[in-house]
């Protein structure tokens, strides 16, 4: 077998036991598991606005805006040409004043070597946004993201990406607020072991 054939191999196997893994734990936890892991994830989502609104504290109007908005940390790895992460996050929907527990999956290209840790925040303008993002689940497919920043479209998005009209993202990482998402995909979706 070639060797880039033996790597690819080994990459579909810690994927294939890593989900098994997940799954097997996601079993087996019990009631109090559930409600430690949903006040982790809480704690995480408050720690991370407050985190926003000491570093674009136009931030807090525009969540106070929003139909609903949604918070996630994410854990990547980059070897060589490929990179991946995973995260956990929290939707609320202010409307119906109910909060659904999300997951991410994150692929990256390009070369590299590394460990990175960030989060993110959504802001959904619309209420059918919102719900299809908590519904339908949602993927975004990187690019360059400095040419999204939609500067009129007012202060109270200083510092955010248009990922979508009417959807706006932060990205928080050690240096402070990102501005950039080159070569990502990621797809957002209900945490079916949380809810």
């Amino acid at each position: 077998m070639a060797p880039s054939r033996i790597f690819i191999a080994a990459m579909i196997l810690a994927l294939t036991l890593g989900c098994a893994l997940h799954g097997g734990a996601a079993l087996a936890a019990s009631k109090e598991q559930i409600q430690e892991a949903r006040a982790e994830i809480r704690q995480m989502s408050q720690d991370t606005l407050a985190s926003l609104y000491k570093l674009r504290p136009s931030a807090k109007t525009a969540i106070d805006r929003c139909a609903g908005y949604a918070v996630f940390s994410n854990f990547g790895t980059k070897l060589l040409f490929f990179g991946g992460g995973k995260g956990e996050g929290i939707a609320i929907d202010k409307k119906a004043k109910k909060e659904v527990f999300m997951r991410m999956l994150e692929a990256q290209a390009g070369w590299g070597i590394g460990i990175k840790k960030f989060r993110v925040v959504l802001l959904f303008d619309r209420q059918a946004d919102l719900q299809r993002f908590i519904e339908e689940g949602w993927e975004f497919g990187g690019q360059s993201s400095a040419g999204l920043k939609m500067e009129d479209e007012g202060a109270a998005y200083a510092g955010a990406i248009s990922v979508s009209p009417g959807v706006w993202m932060y990205q928080i990482t050690d240096q402070g607020v990102s501005m950039e998402l080159t070569g990502k995909a990621t797809k957002y979706y209900k945490d079916r072991d949380l809810n």
